[in-house]
């Protein structure tokens, strides 16, 4: 049985099978889901409890080392609600596990998504509290999609926010992915990569999600193959000869100065006709990249090849590149790995999908420290002359509220109701978005209470509806 995911145009697929190692994993199951969220559909089935909810996506607080999140992975929520399915496999497993009658298993095997769904855009900004989307569906379905859902939309926003400070970091220079071998999982390594290009990285080294997503490639070699040439020089040279295009290598599996003078030697060799691959840049993966950068870009200055790019990596994070910067490194892209692909800092949010509303009435989760605000809400953004976002109210959808809204009809009745934005556009516009932050949310220092620097209010109609709510509740 074979199972995709991927983005709006071109899935990925696996084929689902039992081989002499195990299973392959279906990517887009509708069993990838927690078991109590079946057992309460479960219960909601048996009880009749098929009135209209609405559940919201949001974060209860930004970490320390947050000023702002990246709403991203709606592409992919939308493909799963799309093609929300229980396929015989599922069922039969279900039946197997005799924890489910039989009715309400024939009742899943005609289950399809059929509410509506508003959502920010991918790219967006956004702050504590503020809900990134809004599921309107019969209670059932609302509450089954929860934890795939929580699942797409979390990781991309950790990934795209984190992406988004290496972008602010990096002061354009290039930034490319280079973290699939870190990544927690083939799916992880394919979404990071789409969550970075988003909010502004150049390129991957992830061929797949090259293909998957359309994001340039790029790459180098690995020290290995230095290593298995007798002599640097001849596997400079052998490299060259095979890879005939643009070429970037790597010179500092050694002496990285003595390797940036045999580069310096091949590019002049090409120059007088003898040779016919082209360096166009060096990597730097370890030892003090500032300096070594520095003295690199001394032997290729002299030399007379200052077109020659110098790429740095290795273990960076964004407050490094930002110190290398400020002392003036001569760097013109840098290849991230691990501290983007799981989000070193933070690599959890406190995210949460929550009931808002049931049956026609507000809904409202009063626990110590996860009590959430009832009713259906609506983000209103507020922009100065210049265009720069200034402040944010958390309203009910029907307040009325100056400002842009930000959530948008995605869905409406399980079909798609607008077109969603190619990537390159979503990258466009977060770009655009990140230019135009205030300066504060711009700087990478941890702060104790970000959410000062913008100020988000929470709307009278809000607290009046939750004091109405409790005091129906006691």
């Amino acid at each position: 049985m074979q199972y995709c995911l991927g983005g709006l145009d071109e899935p990925l697929c696996v084929t689902y099978r039992f081989g002499e190692i195990g299973p392959m994993i279906p990517l887009t199951s509708a069993l990838l889901t927690d078991l109590y969220e079946l057992a309460m559909a479960h219960a909601y089935y048996q009880l009749g409890m098929q009135e209209t909810a609405v559940f919201e996506l949001f974060a209860r607080r930004l970490p320390p080392e947050r000023r702002f999140l990246i709403a991203a992975g709606l592409a992919q929520i939308v493909e799963y609600l799309e093609g929300l399915r229980f396929g015989g496999d599922d069922l039969s497993y279900l039946k197997e596990s005799q924890s489910f009658p039989d009715d309400f298993l024939d009742h899943l095997a005609k289950l399809r998504f059929t509410g509506s769904l508003y959502a920010m855009q991918e790219g967006t900004p956004f702050f504590a509290d503020e809900p990134i989307l809004r599921v309107t569906a019969p209670m059932l379905e609302a509450q089954l999609i929860e934890s795939r859902i929580l699942n797409l939309a979390h990781f991309q926003t950790v990934i795209a926010s984190k992406a988004a400070r290496y972008m602010l970091a990096a002061g354009g220079r290039r930034l490319v992915d280079f973290g699939m071998r870190r990544a927690h999982g083939a799916e992880a390594a394919l979404l990071a990569a789409r969550a970075a290009y988003l909010v502004g990285f150049d390129a991957t080294a992830t061929v797949e999600a090259g293909r998957l997503f359309g994001i340039p490639l790029s790459g180098t070699m690995a020290h290995s193959f230095i290593e298995a040439h007798d002599h640097e020089e001849q596997a400079l040279r052998n490299f060259l000869a095979v890879r005939p295009g643009d070429t970037t290598v790597l010179i500092d599996t050694y002496d990285t100065e003595r390797a940036a003078r045999r580069v310096v030697t091949l590019v002049h060799e090409r120059e007088a006709g003898t040779r016919p691959g082209r360096i166009v840049g060096v990597r730097i993966d370890s030892g003090d990249l500032a300096a070594q950068a520095r003295a690199v870009r001394r032997i290729f200055d002299s030399a007379d090849c200052r077109d020659l790019q110098i790429i740095l990596s290795g273990g960076l994070d964004e407050h490094r590149i930002e110190r290398m910067l400020a002392a003036g490194t001569p760097v013109d892209a840098f290849g991230i790995g691990t501290n983007l692909d799981v989000s070193t800092d933070a690599p959890a949010l406190d995210m949460a999908y929550k009931l808002q509303q049931y049956a026609g009435r507000a809904r409202r989760k009063r626990s110590p420290g996860k009590a959430t605000w009832p009713g259906c809400k609506q983000v209103f953004r507020a922009y100065d002359a210049g265009s720069a976002p200034i402040g944010d109210c958390i309203a009910l959808v029907d307040e009325p509220i100056a400002g842009t809204p930000l959530l948008r009809e995605i869905m409406r009745a399980g079909r798609r109701v607008t077109d969603l934005p190619q990537l390159p556009r979503i990258r466009d516009y977060c770009r655009a978005q990140l230019s135009t932050l205030p300066p504060p949310l711009r700087l990478l220092e941890e702060v104790d209470d970000a959410e000062s620097l913008y100020r988000v209010r929470l709307s009278s109609g809000i607290r009046n509806l939750a004091n109405s709510v409790d005091a129906f509740e006691e």
